[in-house]
């Protein structure tokens, strides 16, 4: 007991994650830590969970390839040229930043639904580890069209897994990131070898077999019934704008706000093209042998795809990839909630967001729907980033007084409010009156964005006033 106590003490005072400081020079990170980070979370829960929902969504083999070619370098680049230079500079949480130039009654709705997406997206991957750990005990798994839980065994092993996650969660960044690269290696290992025993199970047994099989039969360009179809653009702004709220929508500031250099943004082409290529393609080989063994089966369980390819190791796989997908989730939504709260240690609030996490992942819906969850979240966010790009970028070329709030001693900046509603609402206008698909909306919305806030802070906080104090 005394042992117990003695290191719940140690975390409660020596747990320093500089919520509302930047980040001192001592506590900087190389890019080692980062290249684990990336690759341990992009190649992840949501990697069993997008790959065989490509396949669904009828997507064809060279249009799969070269998309995600496109659209991960895209991505690769949206962190390295936009986000890590900001964050490096200024070295200080999405969320004290954005306070210092929106206020803190705006950042305290955007810090709300920022924690309440990391909340939802975590728990989908918590669901996710969830359908292998039931594997041995025969839970019920969930099906394409589920929403609610099945059984009580369910809950009970959601719960179980959440407690779990967020314990390590609630240690911080370095505790985060040392698990992530001490998994990563192996779950990398286990999402190529899945994808040579699928492809040998399919009947694979030279290169000209793997191009034919993967055409006519894993990504043959028939969608399974009720599903749309996808096109290679499709693919290109998935790929980009899956996390698009860590890149331009600037979260991920909190997490390179620890590089040594803005290079470290580049690493990130470490869980895009570990992850978000080979994991893709490997758990999309995964559910077509899936669907060849179990023809007309409605059931969508990640644990149970990969243990029926490659027992339980994959089953193993799947756990541990869930989990390092909603370790540095969970941490981030604590964050999130911290700016509400600053007087709160993290931790404590950390361990909160966990419990709201593990309830939420009791509902298999954000497993099924996890396309379209992601590109929601990435869209609602967005704005933020956008106003946070133009402040760093464009206020002294354009005019206009940076870090305003701050500056003015104000806890409210119409010139971000208006840019994040009037964002979101021109996004929805294009998708009611003209049909656009919510994975195209964000890169005209995030110029959009740039421009209202721009123009807005020009009229509300032009320099000649700023220069005065």
């Amino acid at each position: 007991m005394s042992m117990s106590k003695s290191i719940f003490k140690k975390l409660v005072e020596e747990t320093n994650e500089f919520e509302r400081t930047p980040v001192p020079e001592s506590s900087l990170k190389g890019s080692r830590s980062f290249l684990g980070m990336y690759a341990g979370e992009h190649t992840a829960g949501t990697e069993f969970v997008i790959g065989p929902l490509f396949v669904a969504h009828g997507v064809s083999a060279i249009d799969l390839v070269f998309g995600l070619l496109i659209g991960n370098l895209l991505a690769v680049l949206s962190w390295a040229l936009i986000t890590a230079p900001i964050a490096t500079a200024k070295r200080m949480t999405l969320y004290y930043q954005l306070e210092r130039i929106a206020g803190k009654n705006v950042v305290r709705w955007y810090n709300l639904v920022n924690a309440l997406m990391f909340c939802f997206l975590a728990g989908s991957m918590i669901a996710v580890s969830a359908t292998a750990v039931g594997i041995p005990f025969n839970l019920e798994m969930p099906t394409l069209n589920d929403w609610l839980p099945r059984s009580s065994g369910w809950v009970l092993t959601v719960l179980l897994m959440g407690v779990v996650i967020t314990l390590v969660a609630i240690q911080g960044y370095s505790q985060v990131s040392k698990f992530a690269n001490v998994m990563s290696p192996w779950m990398i290992f286990i999402f190529i070898s899945s994808a040579i025993v699928g492809l040998a199970q399919l009947g694979v047994t030279s290169w000209e077999g793997f191009i034919t099989i993967s055409q006519e039969v894993i990504w043959n360009g028939v969608p399974l019934s009720g599903m749309s179809k996808f096109s290679i653009w499709h693919i290109i702004f998935f790929a980009w704008f899956c996390n698009m709220a860590m890149h331009i929508g600037m979260s991920d500031l909190t997490i390179l706000r620890y590089a040594k250099s803005w290079k470290a943004g580049f690493t990130s082409f470490s869980g895009m093209y570990l992850g978000h290529f080979v994991a893709w393609l490997a758990s999309g080989i995964l559910y077509s042998v899936f669907l060849q063994a179990n023809s007309g089966s409605q059931e969508f369980a990640p644990g149970q795809i990969a243990f029926q390819t490659l027992g339980t190791a994959g089953a193993i796989c799947v756990v541990i990839a869930g989990w390092t997908t909603a370790n540095p989730t969970i941490y981030r939504a604590g964050l999130a909630l911290q700016g509400i709260f600053p007087k709160v240690p993290t931790w404590k609030i950390t361990a909160i967001v966990g419990g709201v996490t593990s309830l939420a992942a009791c509902f298999p819906a954000l497993v099924m729907k996890l396309l379209d969850f992601v590109a929601l979240y990435g869209l609602l966010l967005m704005p933020m980033g956008a106003v946070i790009f133009a402040d760093y970028y464009f206020s002294k070329k354009m005019g206009f007084m940076d870090e305003a709030a701050l500056k003015t001693n104000s806890n409210f900046s119409f010139p971000a409010l208006l840019s994040w509603i009037l964002t979101l609402g021109f996004c929805l206008g294009l998708n009611l009156f003209y049909g656009v698909d919510i994975f195209f909306l964000g890169l005209p919305g995030w110029f959009v964005a740039v421009a209202i806030f721009v123009v807005l802070s020009r009229v509300k906080y032009p320099l000649l006033k700023a220069s005065v104090s």
